[in-house]
């Protein structure tokens, strides 16, 4: 089981990179965003998922972490299921809408503080409702905004916030090459990487992944879960 300890002063604790740097370790995140307005789109034939990524992290066995707003869960339930039951992943909750914790956020409507605290709960019902069952007690903030007011919020929600050091730069990406050479110029042991599982928003991910992976690994480095970098 994952314990989560309240940060300093009653706040939710953040999680950036791990302190050990003698293990060459790297946690590849990816969020799965879907706000809780674009149903039309999805209805439309916008793809907010992007199963071809999570086949290829299977076929490379790399254990990852990923960041799922309930409302994708209640889009693509038979995928968050598989993802969920998958010892190979961990689904953390990027909140329910993708609303913003912290105004401004890159054009996100925004929410108070009840409202917040109530949107994570609803997004791990979601991964319930789901079959979801590897899930863990970790929140990364839409669009990484946060402040002190959003982590009083999330106090009694029990989780860590994840942030990243790593940006892969994937979202709207169109050049698979840039986003590998960005990850592997950045990546220092115990970083954690933020990417995207989400084909509309992040085209080239997956055809990066097949060229970070290996060139990691040739550098010596393993690939962990954010609960196993945490852990450490």
């Amino acid at each position: 089981m994952v314990r989560v300890l309240l940060g300093p002063n009653g706040l939710t604790p953040v999680f950036e990179r791990a302190k050990q740097h003698a293990d060459k370790t790297v946690a590849l995140t990816f969020d799965a965003d879907m706000t809780s307005d674009q149903g039309p789109r999805a209805a439309g034939g916008e793809r907010f998922d992007n199963p071809e990524l999570i086949s290829t992290l299977r076929t490379l066995k790399v254990p990852s972490t990923i960041f799922m707003t309930g409302r994708w869960a209640e889009e693509y339930p038979d995928q968050a299921k598989s993802i969920g039951t998958d010892p190979n992943f961990e689904i953390a909750n990027h909140s329910y809408s993708h609303h913003a914790f912290k105004s401004p956020c890159y054009g996100l409507p925004a929410l108070d503080g009840a409202a917040a605290r109530a949107d994570v709960d609803r997004a791990f019902a979601a991964f319930r409702q789901a079959g979801a069952v590897n899930t863990v007690p970790y929140f990364r903030f839409p669009g990484g905004c946060y402040d002190d007011p959003a982590l009083r919020a999330l106090s009694t929600a029990r989780v860590t916030a994840v942030q990243w050091d790593v940006v892969s730069g994937d979202a709207f990406a169109k050049d698979p090459d840039a986003v590998a050479e960005q990850v592997l110029a950045g990546v220092k042991p115990g970083s954690v990487v933020v990417m995207h599982c989400t084909r509309s928003a992040a085209p080239v991910t997956e055809e990066a992944i097949r060229k970070i992976v290996p060139e990691l690994r040739k550098r010596g480095f393993r690939f962990v879960k954010v609960s196993e970098l945490i852990g450490t």
